[in-house]
C-alpha cells in the first residue's frame, strides 16, 4: 500500500507563444482546467500503474468539480478532508516548445492537522510506504510519525527547499530529486545526496534520464525520445509510476517503467488526465 499525504490543485492552463518576461502582457491561445498538484498526480500515476493507493488530502468548499475528477480517475475520496480554506490551485503557462511556468497557491493543501495525519497512519500496516511532497504542511511530522510506526517513507523534495529536506532526512527511506535540486542540496550541505545516509536516492535528469543510488551502486536509466506537447506533471508521473513498481522490489524495472510512463505523459496535454495506465506503459516498453 502507498499512503500519499499529497496536494490537490485545480490547474488553470494557458497556452502562450512564449513564456512571459517581467512586465510583459501576453494573449493566450487557449485555456483549459485540469486536476493537478504533485500529490494527486503521483497518486494517480501509482494507481494507474497498478499499485494500491490511498490519497490523504484536503479540499476547500469550492471543490465539487475536483472531487468528481478524482473519483472518475479511480481514487477513493474517503481520506480527503473538507476544510474552510480555498482549494489549492496553480496558474500554468505552456509555450510552443512545451516548456512551462507555474505559480501555485497552496490553500487547503496547507490545512493538514495532526489528528487527520494520525488517523491515516493508524490504519497503515508494516511494509507500507508513505509518500510526501513539499506542497503540504506538517511534512516533518508525517515523516517522523511514519518512521516511528515502522513505515517506509518516500519524499519528493519539490517544490525544493533545502531546509525542508534536511528536516526529514533522518526519517526517509527514499529521497527523490531532479538534477537541479540535487545540485542545490549538495551546494547547501557540502555533500552529494547519495552520501546523506538515505537508503535510496532517485535523481531524475530530464532528457538525460534518471539514476537510482542504492546499496552502494548506481542504476542508470535513459529517457525515451518522444515529441513533447506539455511537460506539466512529467516528474510526478515518473515518481508515481516508479513507486508502483519499486515497492515490489524490482528497482531496474521500476526505472524503465517510470521513464516510459513519463514519455507517454508528455505527449498529451494536462497533468493528471495525461497519465497513462499500466497496459499502455507495458506496450510502449515492448515496442522500444
Amino acid at each position: 500500500m502507498i499512503l500519499n499525504f499529497g496536494s490537490i490543485n485545480l490547474d488553470l492552463v494557458y497556452r502562450v507563444p512564449h513564456l512571459p518576461a517581467p512586465g510583459e502582457t501576453l494573449a493566450s491561445d487557449s485555456f483549459a482546467k485540469f486536476l493537478g498538484g504533485k500529490g494527486i498526480n503521483q497518486s494517480i500515476a501509482a494507481a494507474r500503474a497498478g499499485a494500491p493507493v490511498r490519497h490523504v488530502g484536503c479540499l476547500g468548499p469550492d471543490s465539487d468539480w475536483l472531487r468528481g475528477q478524482i473519483a472518475g480517475l479511480g481514487l477513493s475520496l474517503d481520506d480527503i478532508t473538507a476544510v474552510d480554506t480555498p482549494t489549492g490551485h496553480a496558474v500554468i503557462y505552456v509555450d510552443d516548445n512545451a516548456e512551462n511556468q507555474i505559480v501555485i497557491f497552496g490553500g487547503a493543501n496547507r490545512a493538514f492537522t495532526t489528528a487527520q495525519i494520525d488517523a491515516a497512519l493508524n490504519s497503515a500496516s508494516d511494509g507500507d510506504w508513505v509518500l510526501l511532497q513539499n506542497e503540504t504542511n506538517l511534512v516533518g511530522y508525517i515523516a517522523e510519525q511514519s518512521r516511528a510506526r515502522g513505515l517506509n517513507v518516500a519524499y519528493s523534495a519539490a517544490p525544493f527547499d533545502p531546509d525542508a529536506v534536511q528536516e526529514v532526512l533522518e526519517n526517509i527511506t527514499l529521497l527523490a530529486l531532479n538534477a537541479g535540486e540535487a545540485a542545490a542540496l549538495s551546494q547547501k550541505t557540502g555533500q552529494a545526496p547519495a552520501g546523506m545516509g538515505v537508503d535510496h536516492v532517485l535523481v531524475t535528469k530530464g532528457a538525460e534520464g534518471a539514476e537510482l543510488h542504492m546499496n552502494g551502486q548506481v542504476l542508470q536509466q535513459a529517457s525515451f525520445a518522444v515529441e513533447a506537447v506539455d511537460t506539466t506533471g512529467a516528474g510526478d508521473t515518473f515518481l508515481g509510476a516508479f513507486m508502483a513498481r519499486f515497492v515490489t522490489g524490482d528497482a531496474a524495472h521500476a526505472l524503465a517503467f517510470a521513464a516510459a510512463a513519463s514519455a507517454i505523459q508528455v505527449t498529451r496535454q494536462g497533468a493528471a488526465a495525461a497519465i497513462p495506465r499500466a497496459e499502455e506503459i507495458d506496450r510502449f516498453l515492448h515496442a522500444t
